[in-house]
């Protein structure tokens, strides 16, 4: 056999083996078996939250594989039960304060003067209306003033302004989405075994960080507010992680803390609040402020919300128990009565 016959055959083997090779590839991929992998030693696959140690595996072909692990596209990621359509809505806040019908059933319009039976021995100023109606001065002011001044509180016989009615015993109570940044303010008149939806606001939450059950540094679960409250103005100055720092850049005009956790709370309320958003200063050195968090996440784990909304929330809230409930969809918060479309 010469050279040339000899090169002829080995060529027609080596075409005829690639050729042998590339049909039963074909076939292989029109197949669906399972591949099984041994593994010889054991590896952490992450769950979630949940570690699992595995030695041995069987993994479905690529197209089965998110299954496998319990993957989604982000696109079919949703923690929300019912649509944003369905959420309530409402701005009833105005029902507090004026002195004219239409009012919300938990308030009444009273007469100042300055000789009254529940005080003796002196006249009765603004403070002793605040303390015997459980009202606070800063919702006395925006009615008396009839606008969004909280400090101004002057009084004369014969002006008239809401308080809280004696016979209610009332709460409220904050729920908070914290994937939509919403905030929703209610009212339980524990009586009529009521609530009232007042507002909704929104708000800037904590940083995202996977690492905590919430997904980010603000928390999920129940929490009763704390009576630590705090106003500042520009000049006070307060230590803020050891620092010396003027407090309105931190903390914005108001500050109330979580104080307890009631349920289901994914970390402690100590250190935890509501507060404004922070003051900076512009290019006229002029301080301002900076609202640009509102609706993001860039906190260290508190809810901020524009000075004007955390004023008014605090006037309300602050002479009667006051809860939040922090979840990650609206419609899986449970605040107590009976939502009668009042």
């Amino acid at each position: 056999m010469n050279i040339s016959k000899l090169f002829f055959i080995v060529a027609f083997l080596l075409f005829g083996a690639i050729a042998i090779k590339a049909v039963l590839k074909k076939d292989k991929a029109h197949t669906h078996e399972t591949v099984v992998v041994d593994i010889s030693k054991p590896i952490a696959v992450a769950f979630e939250d949940e570690v699992r140690s595995i030695n041995h595996v069987e993994i479905q072909p690529e197209e089965n594989i998110t299954q496998f692990f319990n993957i989604k596209e982000e696109k079919d990621i949703s923690v929300h039960s019912r649509k944003d359509e369905d959420l309530p809505k409402a701005d009833r806040i105005e029902e507090l304060f004026r002195k004219v019908n239409p009012k919300l059933p938990i308030v009444e319009t009273i007469t100042y003067k300055s000789k009254v039976d529940w005080l003796k021995g002196r006249p009765a100023w603004i403070s002793d209306y605040a303390a015997y109606y459980k009202t606070s001065r800063h919702f006395i002011a925006r009615s008396l003033n009839g606008k969004r001044d909280y400090f101004k509180q002057n009084v004369a016989l014969g002006d008239r302004f809401n308080v809280f009615k004696l016979d209610k015993d009332l709460s409220f109570y904050l729920v908070i989405d914290t994937t939509r940044s919403k905030m929703w303010l209610y009212y339980y008149d524990k009586g009529a075994e009521e609530k009232v939806l007042l507002k909704v606001y929104d708000v800037g939450l904590g940083r995202v960080d996977n690492l905590q059950a919430s997904g980010l540094l603000t928390p999920l679960g129940q929490y009763r507010l704390g009576e630590k409250v705090a106003i500042y103005k520009p000049g006070k100055m307060g230590l803020y992680q050891g620092n010396k720092v003027e407090m309105m850049r931190i903390f914005g005009t108001r500050w109330i803390p979580f104080e307890e956790e009631i349920g289901e709370c994914t970390a402690p309320a100590k250190g935890l609040g509501i507060h404004g958003a922070p003051w900076v200063e512009n290019s006229k050195n002029e301080l301002v402020e900076n609202i640009t968090g509102i609706g993001k996440y860039e906190s260290d784990g508190c809810v901020r919300l524009k000075s004007d909304d955390m004023e008014e929330i605090f006037a309300i809230i602050l002479t009667r128990p006051s809860f939040v409930i922090l979840v990650k969809d609206f419609f899986d918060a449970n605040v107590p009565g009976i939502d009668r479309g009042l």
